[in-house]
């Protein structure tokens, strides 16, 4: 997720109230003001003295030439760069964001802010703002805060559902309202996830509950922000997943309580483009695949031939990053 910070110095309550409560990331502000902002709230400061100290955590480099690149890729491997550059040119920037992740630069409005998220589809770790107006300030943190990554979806194709006696599955109640076409990626295998729809679909059994998906059984891999996956079982409130709309577009969901029960279970089986995708679901109605016109799919009524959405790449794990050895995963 990519971070924006605030600058706030010389100090500006007004502009720090605003950072807190449009979810920016963190302040810059005089040494002697990091006690005044955490009266104000919890987010991170940037000062001598603060939660990122200048020198120690945080560098703030100039880019005049080639030199200059390399000094900076030294300096981004164990702290975070601020990069200034005389006319914000794109080409010394394209350069530092293919050999380095923690490069951040200074912005002044919403269009800047976009074209910095966009430079070689990587885009910068994040963006330090400079608007003293605080409507204008929150539209551009919020514009960056939309700035999602986009995943490619691929039909996956049913081959089979049949009962897997009982276990424990996990629903995800999230802090957000989810619409139609709005889920997560679960599945038995890092090679091959299934968008699991949110339960905002009205039914005759139970009421809707748009901020929950009941994601599957407790070992199941769930996908979380970085590209990364965790276990179903392992979430905690506070905990982020990546929503997923059926055109691929995401947001991070924040979890705010995770609920595991024995419940009677369906292994529910596809075929992707890489082979077989598989997971295992609670057995019940108001569980849910999003098929390709991203209408939601009751899994107790699919049948072999029929195509839902999901996400597929290489098999292989370590703590939840993706690697490349020899792994099967069945």
């Amino acid at each position: 997720m990519k971070e924006v910070w605030v600058h706030a110095d010389p100090w500006d309550k007004e502009l720090v109230t605003t950072a807190l409560e449009s979810g920016a990331d963190a302040v810059i502000v005089p040494d002697e003001k990091v006690t005044a902002v955490k009266k104000l709230g919890i987010i991170k400061t940037v000062s001598e003295n603060g939660d990122l100290k200048w020198g120690e955590d945080v560098m703030e480099l100039e880019i005049t030439g080639a030199g200059d690149e390399e000094k900076i890729v030294r300096q981004s491997r164990d702290k975070k760069v601020v990069v200034k550059t005389t006319d914000w040119s794109i080409i010394p920037l394209e350069n530092l964001i293919s050999r380095a992740d923690n490069i951040y630069i200074e912005v002044h409005n919403s269009e800047e802010a976009k074209t910095a998220m966009g430079i070689l589809e990587k885009g910068v770790a994040g963006v330090i703002v400079r608007e003293p107006d605080p409507g204008r300030l929150k539209e551009i943190i919020n514009g960056v805060k939309s700035c999602s990554e986009v995943l490619e979806l691929v039909e996956l194709r049913i081959d089979s559902v049949t009962p897997a006696s009982m276990g424990d599955r996990v629903c995800v109640d999230t802090c957000t309202m989810m619409k139609e076409g709005e889920g997560i990626l679960t599945g038995n295998s890092s090679q091959g996830l299934f968008l699991i729809h949110s339960e905002s679909i009205e039914n005759p059994y139970v009421s809707p509950r748009p901020f929950r998906v009941n994601a599957g059984a407790v070992h199941a891999y769930v996908r979380v922000p970085g590209g990364k996956t965790r276990y179903l079982c392992e979430l905690m409130a506070g905990d982020e997943v990546v929503g997923v709309d059926s055109k691929g577009r995401t947001m991070n969901l924040t979890v705010g309580r995770v609920k595991i029960e024995r419940r009677p279970m369906l292994l529910v089986q596809a075929i992707g483009p890489n082979g077989l995708v598989s997971a295992i679901v609670q057995n019940a109605e108001t569980i849910r695949l999003v098929g390709v016109d991203g209408k939601p799919v009751s899994v107790v009524n699919l049948k072999p031939g029929d195509e839902v959405l999901g996400l597929v790449e290489e098999a292989g794990r370590h703590f939840g990053y993706k690697i490349k050895e020899s792994i099967a995963e069945r």
